[in-house]
């Protein structure tokens, strides 16, 4: 009510040439300061029923028509421009408004005075014009149902319901906004929300209904913007206006590379399979349009990742990567040169480093390879990106971006795309805007649409973060340059992520050797009358006169003789090399023909100043006037007391290691759930102020002056989309230690595809080294069958090692040798030295492999597991086995049994051994490293107790655990001479008991079977 009456307030009565300027100013410098107000310029006690258009609803109309005649009268409505000049001029509030001449008539400023005190329709004229409004908003919220978005006519993109009633599709629905066809020549002053007038500030209702219908941000035949987050960017859509003309040159060149290749791909290999791109044409000029734009706007780097359909065209004229090495990826004679068993060629990726032809600037493309998993690659692809902005220090990715290609119904149906969406503005997880693609075949496989998915569209999970999604018919390739140039200057602009659906079709079924007519008869029936995009396109142009047929024809004959040529080129190949095909290179890592510097891994050790100094940051607050917690200073005191004492538990070896590989100028990035403090409260590096919020201190950035960057950062809850990021990240340069810790051990689980397609098999399928390292919270503690278990029965069967082959290495290199070979290493440290140790081998390796550790839980603050720093001085290295080093040394004949053992167990069974005093007749060797297993190290121990049983000690289940993979290599190191016994639990189908008594039960009994030394007698 106060709005309206200060509105009316504001009708002086004084004449608008004497206020418009100085009114103009105050409200310009207002507005500018983003808060309008104005002071009332006079005391008016009329009532505001006197005009009864002064309500809720128009009172913001009736204000910008005040504030838009204040500076031009003319450029509003006569209507408004007489009622405002009779308010000024003392006209009562109810007589200020007189109907307008007649069309064209000159209405000056003395008729205007002359028609003061007749009383007007005010409610109709007001009501008219608020009706207009409604009608523009109802177009551009609704209008894309009835945009003509489907190629195929089908509908089958959209809801199948009718038109919505707010949209007018024909003059009797005029009726709904109170309007009726007499109204249709009536001018109407535009909203601010909207640029259909373009330089018009006003419209006849017609016109106003026809540009709706036209305007490609509302609904034209072809084009849809919508879920645009705010207001003020909707308006930024009017900047794509005008850029479709004089693409047709460009948009013919590009599809018609894209449906030559699938065309000739087709003609030569009509047998095999290429998920080709036939039926969405106007993807290439998509991603041209989207590459040159960006280039043009500063990206010097763009990462890419899509599923398979038209991976091969996308390599081929996006990427450019040679089409004779594309052809030789179909002939099945020829055999892999490089190390790895390859990949099929629709899953490959490829890097790129050219000159944009448009913009004459360099420019690296990076398509990264992907398995079949369609969307596990998103945050893969957007990690790698995060990674290439940090290291050249693009703060606002201006310089790095991401492009990430979908089908339609991956994109609605894996969760791994809100996941990634969901990182899309994290701090430490945002890369400033993504173009995402939508390749919408309207089916998923043989699966229609309506059973699919639930939204009306595949895009909506993009709503999430409110992100603009353009919808656009794939047929019409001028309006997909259109959109992609919009989408390109959006995220140049807002540097968040937007989204373009090109709605199309699938020529063939999901490969070229299926039968779609099965499921979808009607919808292929209409796709076999569809004419090709290059074939409709190129008609439109000739029949305009854009080019001549001739001309056409002549292209086409020029890209297939190049095609030819190539083909040629192919046949005299005679073995594939897969490192051409790398997506991710390593500049200077390793030799020119792709192999290590060096085949020795140095010692891993640091001199006694330095883990003086690094338990000094440690265990102290960098800054000052910073208050940290009572506890957590009870904490650092712990630790400086530690370092006193030169012994460092589990927190504090970390600490030694990340802060060593930081000042020798190794970035550090550690991401997960909660481990800025840590699951277990141990880590504590990012201290928090309690008296001032959001002020954090990082004492591992203050380790020295030149040192590198640590970055530490809680994620989101979520584990395969952060999982991925990091892998991602890891990839761009080997120079970093890359780390993500899982919560629990077990929460690896979600994040299995990430695991299984990318981190295990990843170099043996790209050639593609990854040094990530995986920390996962791992033993029985009787806290439950879950968070019990990290499933190290998973990792160890994907392991690529023979164990019935004992490795034939020199001694002197065995151990470098056996981790060069394997596919991930994997380990379980038992003390805080050996978990420094195998942090900095990652790093001092010369080269790298996915690192999977177990990391303890009640270890990191056992009284036992503790490590001198003796233990981590020059010239030691890690300890892939640590033997026994007790009485049982003295005489290794009196032996009768060794137990092998890795992680927690060992203290317990040490515990149980001291009470039984049986520490002159069993061993204890604790296995750290598990794969490459040590078979070199575990012969010597068998050989050192020829007298002892063999036996195998675990804690967890016997069909889970280690058991399994641990028993055949034993045997291969004793020739099978000798046999190998079990001591743990027994098999069971959950991890754990949920039983503390039971818990406790279990642990005795295999603790007894461990130590009896009779327990295996009679067995076989």
């Amino acid at each position: 009510m106060h709005r309206l009456r200060t509105t009316v307030v504001r009708l002086r009565p004084i004449t608008a040439p004497q206020t418009a300027k100085s009114q103009s100013q105050a409200r310009l410098a207002a507005v500018g300061g983003a808060l309008r107000t104005f002071q009332p310029m006079r005391s008016y006690t009329a009532s505001v029923s006197a005009e009864p258009f002064l309500n809720g609803t128009s009172s913001n109309y009736v204000e910008e028509m005040y504030y838009a005649w204040l500076e031009n009268p003319r450029s509003v409505h006569k209507s408004w421009d007489i009622f405002f000049r009779n308010a000024n001029a003392g006209a009562p509030p109810g007589a200020a408004y007189h109907s307008p001449p007649l069309a064209g008539a000159a209405l000056g400023l003395a008729n205007a005075q002359a028609m003061v005190g007749v009383q007007p329709n005010v409610e109709k004229l007001v009501e008219d014009h608020l009706a207009v409004q409604s009608l523009v908003r109802a177009y551009q919220i609704r209008g894309h149902h009835v945009a003509q978005l489907d190629p195929l006519g089908i509908m089958a993109a959209i809801d199948p319901g009718p038109p919505p009633s707010d949209i007018i599709t024909s003059n009797d629905k005029l009726e709904f906004y109170g309007l009726d066809e007499s109204d249709l020549d009536k001018v109407f002053r535009l909203p601010t929300t909207t640029f259909i007038g373009g330089s018009e500030s006003t419209l006849p209702l017609r016109e106003i209904i026809q540009r709706l219908e036209v305007d490609p941000t509302h609904c034209t035949h072809s084009l849809l913007a919508k879920n645009s987050p705010h207001t003020c960017r909707k308006g930024y859509l009017k900047l794509g206006i005008g850029l479709i003309s004089g693409l047709g040159d460009i948009c013919l060149t590009s599809c018609l590379l894209l449906a030559r290749f699938e065309e000739f791909l087709q003609r030569k290999w009509s047998s095999e399979k290429r998920f080709g791109l036939e039926g969405c044409e106007s993807l290439i000029p998509a991603l041209k349009t989207i590459i040159d734009k960006s280039s043009m706007n500063g990206v010097e780097s763009i990462i890419m990742g899509m599923p398979h359909r038209g991976r091969l065209n996308v390599l081929a004229n996006v990427i450019r990567k040679e089409l004779d090495q594309i052809f030789c990826q179909f002939d099945s004679k020829l055999e892999a040169a490089d190390e790895g068993s390859g990949d099929v060629k629709y899953h490959l990726g490829m890097w790129h480093r050219r000159i944009n032809r448009v913009t004459d600037r360099n420019i690296t493309l990076s398509l990264m390879a992907n398995p079949s998993h369609l969307e596990a690659v998103d945050p893969v692809v957007q990690g790698k990106t995060k990674a290439e902005q940090f290291y050249c220090g693009d703060t606002e990715g201006n310089r790095v971006m991401s492009i990430l290609l979908h089908g339609d119904a991956a994109f609605a149906g894996q969760g791994v795309v809100y996941e990634t969406f969901h990182l899309s503005d994290l701090p430490s997880y945002t890369t400033h805007g993504t173009i995402h693609v939508v390749v919408n075949n309207q089916i998923g496989f043989t699966t229609d649409p309506r059973v699919a998915r639930s939204s009306s569209y595949p895009t909506d999970v993009a709503k999430v973060v409110n992100a603009p999604i353009f919808h656009v018919n794939a047929d019409d390739p001028e309006a997909v340059m259109y959109v992609c140039n919009v989408a390109a200057e959006w995220r140049a602009t807002f540097h968040k992520d937007v989204v373009v659906d090109l709605v199309c079709y699938r020529r063939n079924g999901h490969n070229e050797m299926d039968e779609p007519m099965f499921t979808q008869p009607l919808m292929y029936k209409q796709i076999k009358k569809q004419k090709g995009v290059l074939q409709k396109y190129a008609e439109k142009l000739i029949a305009e006169g854009a080019v001549t047929r001739q001309e056409y024809e002549e292209e086409i004959a020029k890209y297939d003789k190049i095609c030819e040529e190539a083909h040629a080129r192919s046949k005299d190949e005679k073995i594939l090399h897969i490192k051409h095909w790398l997506d991710s290179p390593w500049p200077g890592f390793f030799n020119m023909d792709g192999q290590p510097k060096s085949m020795t891994s140095p010692s891993t050790g640091l001199t006694e100043e330095e883990l003086g100094h690094i338990g000094h940051i440690a265990s102290s607050v960098p800054v000052e006037d910073f208050t940290i917690h009572g506890g957590l200073s009870r904490i650092l005191k712990g630790r400086a007391a530690m370092v006193g004492q030169r012994v460092c538990d589990w927190a504090l070896g970390e600490y030694m290691a990340f802060g060593s590989l930081l000042k020798e100028g190794t970035h550090i990035r550690l991401s997960g759930q909660d481990v800025e403090r840590g699951t277990f409260s141990h880590r504590h590096h990012v201290l928090h102020d309690q008296n001032v919020d959001k002020r954090i201190c990082i004492p591992m950035n203050h380790i020295a002056p030149n040192q590198a960057p640590y970055t530490v950062c809680n994620s989101s809850l979520s584990e395969y989309g952060v999982l991925g990021f990091e892998l991602g990240f890891a990839m761009a340069s080997p120079n970093a230690l890359v780390l993500w810790e899982a919560q629990f051990g077990d929460f690896h689980n979600t994040a299995q595809c990430i695991i299984d397609q990318f981190i295990c098999p990843g170099q043996a399928k790209w050639v593609r080294q990854n040094g990530i390292v995986l920390l996962l919270p791992h033993g029985m503690e009787g806290m439950g069958p879950e968070h019990s278990s990290a499933r190290p029965e998973r990792f160890l069967q994907m392991c690529n090692e023979d164990p019935d082959a004992y490795p034939k290495f020199s001694a002197e290199e065995f151990a470098v040798r056996q981790l060069y070979d394997c596919n991930w290493i994997i380990v379980n440290c038992s003390t805080p030295a050996n978990y420094f140790h195998v942090l900095r081998r990652q790093i001092l390796q010369p080269f790298r492999k996915p690192l999977i550790v177990f990391t303890p839980k009640s270890l990191l603050r056992h009284p036992d597991a503790k490590s001198s720093f003796d233990d981590m001085l020059p010239g030691t290295h890690f300890q892939r086995l640590i033997p026994d080093s007790g009485p049982v040394c003295e005489k290794p004949d009196g032996v009768k049994r060794i137990v092998f053992c890795t992680g927690k167990v060992y203290y317990e069974l040490t515990r149980e051994r001291k009470n039984r005093g049986m520490d002159n007749t069993v061993a204890i060797a604790r296995i750290e490293q598990l794969s490459p297993f040590p078979f070199d190290q575990v012969k010597v121990e068998t050989d050192r107790y020829r007298n002892a049983d063999l036996v195998w000690c675990q804690e967890e289940h016997k069909n889970q655990g280690y058991y399994d993979y641990i028993k055949p290599r034993l045997r291969t190191t004793v020739d099978r001479t000798r046999p190998v016994w079990y001591a743990g639990r027994g098999p069971a189908a959950a991890p754990a008991t949920g039983n503390k008594a039971a818990h406790l039960v279990e642990l005795q009994r295999f603790l007894d079977t461990a130590f009896n030394l009779d327990a295996f007698t009679g067995q076989s």
